[in-house]
């Protein structure tokens, strides 16, 4: 089943007298479930991609379905409510709210989609935050957590709203190599268990060795895409 489809998109930014192309006609069908890497060198294209995919910024030409909705049709507002229902974000950075707990940074995220009740809300925070590995952490706030634990945590914030697609944006940039291989086996994971979709940015070998298809990306092109028979993680 095809989630995404982009058609020719391209993405121009004004600087001034200068016009400054970083996408130069994307064509990309991605189906439902997929566990997908761009990569590229930077300023090749990666991150304005994902934010063209994740309904944070249109496109200068071209068509993006989502879902079986033409995202070029649709208003801010109904851009707004797509990222809230259908789309999470991980970031480097984690983004996660200092003065909330672990429960909190996640409870935000699925309070806007105002689809459950309170009960149904904790069920499904506490639920997210043991499948990621954070049973018993819930109550400490990041500054209390390690740096793979608060990536858990924006982890859990990502698909406790159970999203149909997932964007991460170099997630595994601020850590080792034993903390990056645990957080990829928890997103491979909930991959496997909730058929989200997940779409990485990244420079990481080991990011890219968990991808079941490669998309790599130079001066605004996709230049080669590959699918993976297997996944050859290594250990």
């Amino acid at each position: 089943m095809t989630l995404l489809k982009l058609e020719n998109v391209e993405k121009i930014y004004d600087q001034g007298k200068l016009e400054v192309p970083a996408l130069r006609g994307i064509d990309l069908t991605v189906e439902k479930g997929e566990f997908t890497t761009v990569f590229g060198p930077s300023g090749s294209g990666k991150t304005t991609l994902l934010n063209m995919i994740g309904c944070l910024d249109k496109p200068t030409s071209g068509k993006i379905g989502f879902n079986g909705e033409e995202l070029g049709k649709a208003s801010k507002r109904d851009l707004a409510m797509i990222r809230r229902h259908n789309v999470g974000f991980i970031f480097q950075g984690h983004n996660l709210i200092p003065v909330l707990t672990a429960y909190e940074n996640v409870e935000f995220a699925i309070r806007l989609t105002k689809k459950y009740g309170k009960k149904e809300q904790h069920e499904k925070i506490m639920k997210i935050l043991d499948e990621v590995g954070l049973k018993g952490l819930e109550h400490r706030r990041p500054n209390e957590l390690s740096g793979g634990q608060r990536q858990r945590v924006a982890i859990a914030r990502a698909l406790v709203k159970e999203p149909k697609l997932v964007l991460a944006d170099e997630p595994s940039a601020n850590l080792d190599s034993k903390t990056s291989k645990e957080v990829m086996d928890v997103m491979k994971r909930m991959n496997e268990m909730l058929k989200t979709t997940f779409i990485f940015a990244t420079h990481d070998p080991l990011v890219m060795d968990y991808a079941s298809r490669l998309l790599e990306i130079k001066d605004g092109l996709i230049t080669k895409d590959q699918k993976k028979e297997k996944n050859n993680v290594s250990n």
